[in-house]
């Protein structure tokens, strides 16, 4: 798989999580994916929420890692890099 084929498979991913996260009023937009490390952007109430870390590895990074056997974590940045 290309960077660019995993990286589009990582934004198919997030689209078919945001509906979830939405529902609680946030919101998560990919930022860059380097070495398995998939970097993302968590705004709205995810922002600064005290379970904003369970969604990520619980719910994100299980769901990426599930599709993409080249992930193998997820890390929340502040501002696009």
């Amino acid at each position: 798989m290309t960077d660019e084929q995993r990286i589009r498979k990582i934004e198919q991913v997030l689209e078919q999580l945001r509906p979830n996260i939405q529902m609680d009023g946030g919101d998560i937009t990919f930022v860059k994916y380097v070495d398995g490390v998939v970097y993302v952007k968590l705004h709205g109430a995810c922002a600064g929420c005290a379970l904003s870390t369970q969604t990520l590895k619980m719910g994100v990074e299980q769901a990426l890692r599930d599709e993409i056997s080249d992930v193998y974590e997820v890390q929340t940045v502040e501002q696009n890099v």
